[in-house]
Parts: C-alpha cells; sequence; structure tokens
C-alpha cells in the first residue's frame, strides 16, 4: 500500500476514530494522519492509558472498522 492509499484510507477512517475516541481533537487527528504509533500515542496521553492499553484499543477498532494501514 502506497503513501497516498493510507491517506485515503485515514480520510474515510477519521470520523469513526473521532468517534471512539471524542477526546482526540482536530489537531489531534491532523498530527496523526494515519501514522498508527501516533494514535496510539494520542490515545494514551488524552485518556490516560499505558501503552499496551491504547495500543488493544487500536487493534479492537482496527478489527472491528476493518481497517488496514
Amino acid at each position: 500500500m502506497n503513501k497516498d492509499e493510507v491517506s485515503g484510507n485515514w480520510k474515510q477512517f477519521k470520523g469513526k476514530a473521532k468517534e471512539q475516541w471524542g477526546k482526540l481533537t482536530d489537531d489531534d487527528m491532523t498530527i496523526i494522519e494515519g501514522k498508527r504509533d501516533q494514535l496510539v500515542g494520542k490515545i494514551q496521553e488524552r485518556y490516560g492509558y499505558a501503552k499496551d492499553q491504547a495500543e488493544k484499543e487500536v487493534v479492537d477498532w482496527e478489527t472491528r472498522n476493518d481497517y488496514r494501514w
């Protein structure tokens, strides 16, 4: 998958990500911009989760939404 495909996927799914994690801001979404590690980090930051808990949240979200990075 090339960078444009990842970017296109992210645009499609970022609304779903904001529904899941309502504490993420528009600025957070701009920083994340399709980067999985950034999403995990922002979830940790906004929700006070440990890295493994944030990682599990993202894995569960990916599975439910059939999201591919």
